[in-house]
């Protein structure tokens, strides 16, 4: 039996989102997949709330009056976030913010759900997930969502020409 709560939520995510499947079933029918696909009651639990928290939060992000879009700025971790991120992490962060791929909310949103991770040990490439997670949530998504996969998985970084 898979026992992480984030390999419920990649499950979800590359069969749902990535892929496009085009019907969206129930949370129950959802469950039933996920219970049939050989995860556990607690983990699939587990997933849907963190997706909820990420849900809302999405919606704060689109109801925010005063976006900042300082690419100057410097983001200081708490030493529970640098603990959880460690520096491959918080380098990839501050990479993605550098070239535009995320804005300063959207990392806020990614070390929110990374935190919020049930995972005992996170490494780069659980970070990696959830920035893909996030920027799913994001405007424009479907359109670059292939290039982000593979920024993901293939342990890429963004080119811009």
């Amino acid at each position: 039996m898979k026992e992480d709560m984030l390999e419920v939520l990649i499950y979800l995510f590359e069969n749902y989102i990535i892929d496009g499947v085009s019907f969206e079933p129930g949370q129950d029918e959802l469950a039933k997949e996920l219970v049939g696909a050989g995860f556990a009651g607690e983990e699939i639990d587990k997933a849907f709330v963190w997706l909820e928290d990420l849900m809302e939060i999405c919606e704060q992000d689109e109801n925010r009056q005063l976006q900042v879009h300082s690419s100057h700025s410097l983001r200081f971790y708490t030493d529970e976030e640098m603990l959880r991120l460690k520096i491959p992490g918080q380098s990839l962060l501050t990479r993605l913010v550098n070239v535009g791929v995320l804005d300063q909310f959207s990392r806020e949103m990614v070390i929110d759900r990374v935190m919020a991770l049930d995972s005992q040990e996170v490494n780069l490439d659980h970070i990696k997930w959830v920035v893909l997670m996030v920027m799913s949530n994001q405007p424009g998504f479907a359109e670059i969502a292939e290039w982000a996969e593979v920024v993901v998985t293939e342990d890429m970084l963004p080119v811009f020409h």
